[in-house]
């Protein structure tokens, strides 16, 4: 996992000053890399029966669309208000400095169904945590939350149901 953790650049002080953030373009613009990525994630998922992928915006739309595509499943995505051009259903959540809101379609699962909720990077858990409350909400089982990386130190996974949480990198 070394070799894709060196992929990963690192910008300090963005989005400000003593943030250092990991910018992960550089492994998806690696052909080789991202493609390993994918297929290091999918294989955890190949008999767990997913039904669905869901993908937070914006970086959780790349890495659930592949990974929907290696399981042949359908991907739902969770969008910022506004963006989806159905009925949706929309959970509040808070962040460091106020708050903020995603949505998702009010008919994006059967009941029953079995999904797992994609994104980029686990850092405090705000948002994931959120979107498990929607898929909750709909009606849908959350078999886990998959992550390309996940910032330890944060400690976002005690936001979560500690059984559900998969990160392929940590930092």
């Amino acid at each position: 996992m070394d070799d894709l953790k060196k992929i990963i650049r690192d910008i300090p002080d963005f989005p400000k000053k003593g943030i250092i953030f990991k910018d992960i373009t550089t492994l998806l613009a690696d052909g080789a890399s991202f493609h390993r990525m994918i297929d290091l994630i999918a294989h955890r998922y190949l008999d767990r029966k997913i039904d669905k992928i869901v993908g937070v915006e914006a970086r959780g739309f790349l890495l659930g669309s592949a990974l929907a595509y290696k399981l042949g499943v359908g991907i739902v995505l969770v969008r910022k208000p506004g963006k989806l051009p159905y009925k949706t259903r929309k959970k509040t959540y808070d962040l460091e400095y106020g708050s903020d809101s995603l949505e998702i379609h009010e008919d994006a699962f059967r009941p029953g169904e079995r999904v797992l909720i994609a994104d980029d990077l686990l850092a405090t858990g705000g948002t994931v945590a959120a979107v498990v409350e929607l898929v909750s909400e709909l009606g849908a089982e959350l078999v886990e939350c998959a992550f390309l990386a996940e910032l330890d130190f944060l400690r976002g996974r005690e936001r979560l149901p500690q059984d559900k949480v998969y990160s392929l990198l940590h930092f």
